[in-house]
């Protein structure tokens, strides 16, 4: 049996984009990642991750990730809430795998409602598809499941890649992107200050770059 893992990495920063992983594997293959020590990428080292990163894809069928930048997610959310963004991009991952089984790291208070939904938006586009696909949706499944424990690794590791990325851009370390991150709150209060405007990897949506910009704006 096909198994696929789902998991996301940077939902909540109000920097860079949200990376939604996908890992389609043989069943028999979870015994695999556990050996290696695959566990929720939250717990594991940056260093870590890397290298549990290129052993996943050794063993996996297929590992596909999707990344939604800071500006599609503002544009996304002018139509839907960001729990119907992660149905859409949760559905959009189990599109390239087409598992047997699925297991995802539920992206709403109600892990079953987000189960059924994620595979009624599935459905859509592949109709074919049985109404009866299993779905597991839970909360810190991917501390439950090592399928979807690989999903969030490979989620992470490529999030922090286009992370580095965009400080080696413009040769500024925000810190995490997270809103609670003092460092990335006063890079983004800096960077409104100076430019008037916040760059195109912000979530402009957020209420934490909206909050910079009302301060700024204040005499």
């Amino acid at each position: 049996m096909k198994i696929a893992g789902i998991d996301e990495a940077g939902k909540g920063p109000v920097i860079g984009p949200m990376c939604v992983g996908g890992v389609l594997l043989d069943e028999s293959a979870s015994n695999v990642l556990k050996n290696l020590g695959v566990a929720d990428s939250k717990r594991i080292s940056p260093k870590k991750r890397e290298l549990l990163a290129g052993q996943i894809e050794k063993y996996s069928r297929r590992v596909f990730i999707l990344e939604v930048s800071a500006a599609q997610i503002d544009e996304l959310r002018k139509l839907m809430s960001m729990n119907e963004i992660m149905v859409l991009a949760f559905s959009k991952v189990l599109g390239q795998l087409h598992p047997d089984k699925a297991y995802v790291d539920a992206a709403d208070v109600n892990e079953k409602r987000f189960g059924i939904r994620l595979l009624e938006e599935y459905r859509k586009d592949h109709p074919e598809i049985s109404p009866d696909l299993p779905v597991i949706s839970k909360h810190q499944a991917d501390a439950i499941y090592p399928v979807v424990s690989a999903a969030s690794i490979v989620a992470k590791v490529r999030r922090d890649e286009l992370i580095e990325e965009i400080k080696k851009d413009i040769g500024i370390d925000f810190g995490s992107g997270y809103p609670s991150d003092p460092k990335t709150k006063k890079f983004l209060a800096d960077w409104y200050h100076k430019h008037d405007n916040l760059p195109e990897f912000v979530r402009h949506s957020w209420k934490t770059a909206e909050n910079v910009i009302k301060r700024d704006k204040k005499p």
